[in-house]
């Protein structure tokens, strides 16, 4: 029997099974998921097939994943962290204060997305927060990546009319990410009221979320979409990317690639280079500069350090 795990908690899944039948099960021996050092070899949004033997119900087989998102996990002795696989869309939700979500977060979320084929909704939450000065830099940032391409949605939870939110996520497995703190449960919650997740407010001290949802877990939500809410993340870091990649995963850098000198330009210290020139002239972003050379030196170091 096959079934998709909507649950982990530690050793234990909770499986949905292809007959809507839910059961909890364990791991038959060790799984090994080839490429993938990972701190769980079975996450959210997997395909798996199960048996029943005796009263435990096992995970037999994990099927191909279409997709999935990772980033370096904060357990030194893995390489990487699987949030969530098989997504169809992910929605990354952002705030300018209480907490701040830095562009280089977000830009981080964007091009671990796009190396796996995962459409990204942006979604900023609590603008009727905002001061004036806090209203011009939403402004500017909303701007930078409509233009690159990207859907955004100003928001307020929990006094804004969700209905365009839900249009987006029909007939989609979605995977909603971003700080603790920036409204995810409360989201999940105004678009399925009975699911009753709990949240907490943000620090007064120290001004970031407190941790409610602690392991992912996939919601179906009754106007035709699923949801899979994962636990909030300070820090993103890229793996599986090689720096020469990593350019190809800004749209407006690739989009400029065949304009560069050289066929190889990795749009650092090299003449002639079409992205520079872009960016000279104001039609790049500065901080998605920035944060690309911040992403391109972490991994040339990480080239260095493990002599590949």
């Amino acid at each position: 029997m096959n079934g998709v795990v909507t649950k982990t908690t530690g050793k234990r899944y909770s499986v949905k099974t292809d007959t809507g039948e839910l059961v909890q099960c364990r791991l038959k021996g060790k799984f090994r998921i080839q490429g993938i050092k990972s701190t769980s070899p079975i996450v959210v949004g997997d395909k798996v097939a199960v048996v029943q033997d005796s009263e435990l119900w096992m995970i037999t087989n994990l099927h191909d994943r279409k997709n999935h998102i990772l980033r370096k996990s904060v357990n030194l002795s893995k390489q990487t962290h699987v949030i969530a696989a098989n997504i169809d869309q992910a929605l990354l939700m952002i705030s300018l204060n209480s907490p701040v979500t830095s562009t280089g977060f977000i830009d981080r979320f964007l091009v671990a997305a796009n190396a796996y084929g995962i459409e990204v909704i942006l979604l900023f939450n609590k603008v009727d927060l905002l001061s004036d000065k806090l209203k011009i830099q939403y402004d500017k940032l909303k701007k930078v990546y409509e233009e690159i391409g990207y859907t955004c949605f100003a928001i307020s939870v929990i006094h804004d009319d969700l209905s365009n939110i839900k249009e987006v996520m029909k007939g989609k497995l979605n995977m909603i990410s971003g700080h603790s703190g920036v409204g995810k449960s409360t989201l999940v919650n105004y678009l399925q009221p009975d699911l009753h997740i709990n949240t907490k407010k943000v620090s007064d001290t120290h001004m970031q979320g407190q941790h409610t949802t602690t392991f992912s877990e996939l919601h179906d939500l009754d106007f035709g979409a699923s949801i899979i809410d994962t636990p909030g993340i300070r820090g993103f870091g890229l793996v599986e990317l090689k720096a020469t990649e990593i350019a190809n995963y800004f749209p407006e850098f690739f989009a400029l690639k065949l304009k560069c000198k050289f066929h190889n330009c990795i749009h650092k210290n090299e003449p002639q280079c079409a992205v520079k020139s872009e960016l000279e002239k104001g039609d790049i972003a500065e901080s998605r500069y920035r944060n690309y050379l911040k992403m391109l030196i972490e991994e040339e170091e990480h080239f260095r350090t493990n002599d590949y």
